[in-house]
């Protein structure tokens, strides 16, 4: 099943265009420094992927099918994993508000937040389980990601989980 933009949702939050016609300045430095921001294939993702595969799991990686473009899929588990940035997806973001623009950062976040619900949805109306990994988890204690991912697998080979052939 092909998805388009999939966020049909009745209370979408509006974020406001970031041009400087709408208030909103930065500079030289900051754009410079934001512009290598990655979307995919960050540092955090790169670990977790590489410490998956030395571990033999196999997945499939940013599959543009499914709601959200997963970071990776493991199709058999039906498991998709997401590797959230902690400012862009809102990690303790309340005690953390951005200094400057905040019209602009603060629904930004908020939007975020929501699109995550809203994919976490989709994909289990699909069958699919989630799986979130902070950033700061990842490169903090990553073997206790790996655990995480391994002990869901393993539930599934017992027959917990339903596998899909």
């Amino acid at each position: 099943m092909k998805f388009k933009k999939y966020f049909i949702e009745e209370n979408t939050i509006k974020v406001p265009r970031f041009e400087e016609s709408a208030g909103f300045y930065t500079t030289k430095q900051r754009s410079k420094t934001m512009s290598k921001i990655r979307g995919s294939n960050s540092k955090p993702e790169l670990l977790l992927r590489k410490a998956l595969w030395k571990e033999n799991i196999r997945y499939r990686i940013h599959r543009k099918d499914l709601p959200g473009r997963p970071d990776l899929v493991i199709e058999k588990y039906q498991l998709a994993i997401f590797i959230d940035g902690d400012f862009w997806h809102g990690y303790e973001w309340q005690k953390r508000k951005p200094k400057t623009n905040q019209q602009f950062w603060i629904p930004k976040i908020e939007r975020n937040m929501q699109r995550d619900h809203f994919v976490n949805n989709s994909l289990q109306a699909m069958g699919y389980v989630v799986m979130r990994f902070w950033e700061h988890e990842i490169k903090r204690n990553l073997p206790a990601c790996i655990n995480q991912v391994k002990l869901y697998i393993e539930a599934a080979k017992k027959g917990r989980i339903p596998e899909r052939d």
